[in-house]
């Protein structure tokens, strides 16, 4: 037997897609990353109009001479970003009214001495050979989608002039400018440009940026949350997926090997009992048991048949080759005469069975495929009542009409003719034979009774077995098959129905005639 069976590999691959399409959507949280950046905005943007709003009333004073003119002073401006910028993450750009860089908060010193500081790059994390491999993979793939570097390339070192970015004009102009750049670590870089505004008049742009370092963080958290959720579902799934497969498969196998070996002919063999499942495996396995034995019996049927056949064919033929043997050495006429009779008597008798035995293995087949009909019974027995030949012993109808019965007509009918023909040879030509019809609650009653000797006592089944014969007195030897009530039981049976006989008595006791009764379902007229 495989290990895998293809029905455990179809489950499994049938639960397993559809959790990695589930899983899939890892790949796509751009929605939930775009409302991060945008919320990042909005808090930069609040930051940007703050400090600019302090900017504009510290740091912009008007030009000596000439009122409407504003002018930043470098080293105050300088002082003031560092100082509130100095626990934030943000990066602070100041630009004047011509558009020069007047400080930048990664700047540290005064006048010429000025330098920038950068951050250092984050240390790395302790990772492991293998995690590390992970990372840099986890950083290559979702830092491609969406791809990051189809955004421009953010300034690192001191951009001087303000034309160099968009929001910065924007600024200028007097909106707020956003923008996203791309980084050389792989994250964004968030920009938001304020116009610096003092008496209603521009004075210079604040540039407050920040990188995406915390949302790309919390993005990658979420990542591996729905990623650890989606490993444990999956070995879940594959745990259940396997027990599932199991439990189909393995009854299914047990019921598999169990037919092949009935099919190999193993008679010790037989179908497990799977009823205390109460699935459709279950009920398949009774059915399979159900046609076993129904095979089983019909196996021994054929066999018992075969040696009744076997049986009653060796008889005649043993008849006629005794007769052939002995019939060389008799020279008188008169003798050989009755040998050849004899012989004639046995073929007719052989011919008789061969014929008889093939309308009753033919049997199943025709009443497995003969149209099914509502049948009167009443009616039916009145129409073999007038074909009933007059030389005879009387045919007595003592019917009820109405009661129907679902069945093969031409099948009844032949149970009939059976019966009542076998009622004449036994019945004297004095007697009757009486074929009743009534109704027995959800049963219809067929009698035929006659006026014959009876059954003799303690045959009332025997009579039903093939080849059995119980002939009257005075009647040839080989007449009949004794297949006649075995193919009316037969038919009765496939017809939900049951066929007795037993004898009639009188007051005394004494037996009166035989009686055979059939009791069939009946149907609603």
């Amino acid at each position: 037997m495989r290990r895998v069976s293809p029905l455990t590999r179809r489950i499994l691959g049938v639960n397993v897609f559809a959790l990695l399409v589930l899983a899939g959507g890892i790949f796509y949280l751009d929605r939930y990353r775009n409302n991060l950046i945008d919320a990042e905005f909005e808090t930069i943007t609040a930051q940007s109009r703050l400090l600019a709003g302090v900017l504009a009333e510290i740091a912009v004073e008007e030009g000596e001479g000439d009122p409407d003119q504003l002018t930043i002073p470098v080293e105050t401006a300088r002082l003031l970003v560092r100082r509130i910028v100095s626990s934030s993450a943000v990066r602070v750009r100041l630009y004047g009214g011509g558009g020069q860089l007047v400080t930048d908060s990664t700047l540290i010193g005064r006048g010429q001495a000025a330098i920038q500081v950068l951050p250092l790059p984050t240390p790395p994390k302790p990772w492991n050979h293998i995690r590390a491999h992970l990372a840099s993979a986890y950083d290559w793939v979702f830092n491609t989608l969406p791809r990051r570097d189809n955004e421009p390339p953010f300034p690192e070192g001191l951009e001087p002039f303000l034309a160099r970015f968009p929001e910065g004009v924007a600024a200028f102009q007097g909106a707020v400018g956003r923008a996203r750049y791309a980084r050389r670590d792989g994250h964004l870089e968030l920009s938001v440009a304020v116009p610096l505004e003092r008496f209603r008049r521009i004075a210079g742009v604040l540039i407050v940026s920040r990188s995406s370092l915390e949302i790309d963080d919390a993005v990658r958290a979420l990542r591996l949350d729905i990623a650890r959720a989606t490993l444990a579902a999956l070995v879940v799934t594959v745990l259940l997926s396997f027990y599932l497969s199991r439990a189909i498969t393995r009854p299914l196998a047990k019921l598999a090997l169990a037919a092949d070996r009935i099919r190999h002919g193993d008679r010790s063999a037989v179908i497990p009992d799977l009823s205390r499942r109460g699935d459709e495996i279950g009920e398949l396995a009774a059915s399979f048991r159900a046609m076993t034995e129904a095979l089983a019996r019909r196996v021994s049927e054929i066999e018992a048949f075969a040696a009744d056949v076997a049986h009653e064919l060796k008889n005649p033929l043993t008849s006629i080759r005794s007769a052939l043997e002995t019939l060389p050495r008799l020279s008188d006429e008169g003798k050989r005469g009755q040998l050849l009779a004899l012989v004639h008597a046995d073929i007719k008798r052989i011919d008789r069975l061969i014929s008889d035995i093939a309308a009753a293995s033919r049997l199943d087949g025709e009443l497995a495929r003969g149209d099914v009909s509502a049948i009167d019974l009443n009616r039916l027995v009145e129409a073999l009542v007038a074909v009933h030949p007059e030389t005879a012993p009387p045919l007595v109808l003592d019917g009820k009409p109405g009661i129907l019965v679902s069945g093969q007509e031409d099948r009844l009918v032949q149970v009939l003719r059976n019966l009542i023909t076998n009622a004449i040879s036994f019945s004297p030509d004095s007697g009757a034979i009486r074929v009743t019809v009534q109704a027995d609650g959800p049963r219809a009653i067929l009698l035929v009774d006659d006026d014959g000797p009876g059954i003799p006592p303690g045959r009332e089944a025997a009579i039903f077995d093939r080849f059995y014969t119980e002939r009257p007195a005075g009647e040839a030897f080989g007449q009949h098959s004794g297949l006649g009530l075995s193919i009316s039981r037969q038919i009765i049976a496939a017809h939900d129905g049951t066929i007795v006989a037993e004898n009639r008595t009188d007051g005394a006791g004494a037996v009166i005639g035989a009686r055979f009764r059939i009791a069939l379902p009946r149907i609603a007229s």
